[in-house]
């Protein structure tokens, strides 16, 4: 192999890790006239005012603003845990929002993937012990009993939208689970959540 094939070997390769870390990149971008109908029709709206009309929730300008899709995934599973209690408290349903939706609805409040950065996965490594997900999920069968492992091949790691999906649905339930069992809730700030499921996906990669 002459040296400027190569380079182009290692230059696709490379190409091909990076997308494998970041999910997939040929996922069609969300609408963000789509999202402003989700953000609508789920009622976010009767908390998230514009910063004049003073809502009971976090201003509309301080939601959609530009940001990474992994950094508003973060934001959305700090914030969960309180917004359930508050719906539900209401009296109300927590709303279903498919992984469709939360594109749209991510590109209504103006994430984009290329604001994050690429996943640092020793970084992500050390999201994985300082948050305390193995003490109640496992990772290649080492950690806690609670399903399924973080090393299964799972659609929740294809892309942003797939992976708040999963969260929105579930992360109540968890919060619930960690404070019966005495765990605190993990917080994300920055490029933790970016690097944390760039994490999970190589290690799904690589779990035969």
């Amino acid at each position: 192999m002459n040296s400027r094939r190569a380079l182009a070997v290692l230059l696709i390769g490379a190409g091909a890790c990076a997308v494998a870390l970041r999910g997939p990149a040929a996922a069609e971008p969300g609408n963000p006239e789509a999202g402003r109908a989700v953000f609508a029709g789920k009622q976010c709206v009767r908390c998230h005012l514009p910063r004049s009309e003073r809502g009971p929730g976090p201003a509309l300008e301080d939601i959609r603003r530009p940001q990474g899709e992994m950094e508003l995934a973060g934001r959305l599973w700090n914030h969960l845990p309180a917004m359930f209690a508050s719906v539900t408290g209401k009296g109300a349903e927590w709303p279903e929002i498919g992984v469709a939706e939360m594109g749209d609805l991510m590109a209504y409040l103006r994430a984009d993937v290329r604001r994050d950065a690429e996943p640092d996965l020793a970084k992500g490594r050390m999201t994985l012990l300082r948050k305390g997900c193995l003490k109640c999920h496992s990772l290649r069968r080492e950690g806690g009993p609670v399903k399924p492992d973080l090393a299964e091949r799972r659609s929740d790691y294809a892309s942003a939208a797939a992976w708040a999906a999963t969260m929105w649905a579930h992360t109540p339930r968890m919060a619930a689970m960690a404070s019966r069992q005495g765990v605190p809730y993990p917080r994300f700030a920055g490029d933790e959540m970016a690097n944390l499921v760039g994490l999970l996906r190589s290690t799904a990669r690589e779990n035969p």
